[in-house]
């Protein structure tokens, strides 16, 4: 068992897949970071100065009671809300990795289209044509 599992573990797919999710991590990191510090305060700014990160519905008062500034004082004085713009934010992100991966797949099945349809160098003849191609070439001689 041990010897499958070091088979495994050594494997190419598997520092494939390590490479991928590092990189996968990092990626995410840099998408929050663009939805939330490049491509929402635009949207925010157009839209009369709303800071879609603090777009909540508050379900139950905490204490003191509200209205509540921003959803972190709500969470402090334990109010139970509904973060609306947190979750916009949250599509958004979805949308722009969705699209990058897409973009990548697309790209690697044209890549594999294009290998496949790679012409193919002729395959050598079997043993016996070979054969049969010597005796003919000796009988002419």
């Amino acid at each position: 068992m041990l010897k499958e599992f070091k088979e495994f573990a050594i494997k190419g797919n598997m520092l494939d897949m390590a490479v991928g999710i590092v990189i996968g991590a990092a990626f995410s990191a840099i998408v929050s970071s663009m939805v939330d510090d490049i491509i929402m305060p635009p949207i925010g700014l157009l839209l009369g100065n709303v800071d879609f990160s603090e777009i909540f519905i508050t379900l139950k008062q905490g204490m003191p009671e509200g209205p509540y500034a921003t959803v972190a004082l709500a969470k402090e004085a334990g109010a139970v809300t509904w973060n609306l713009g947190l979750f916009i934010n949250a599509v958004i992100k979805f949308m722009i990795v969705a699209f990058a991966l897409f973009i990548v797949v697309k790209g690697v099945n044209r890549l594999r289209r294009e290998k496949e349809a790679a012409p193919k160098a002729p395959a050598a003849p079997a043993a016996d044509i070979v054969l049969l191609t010597e005796i003919r070439d000796l009988l002419k001689k």
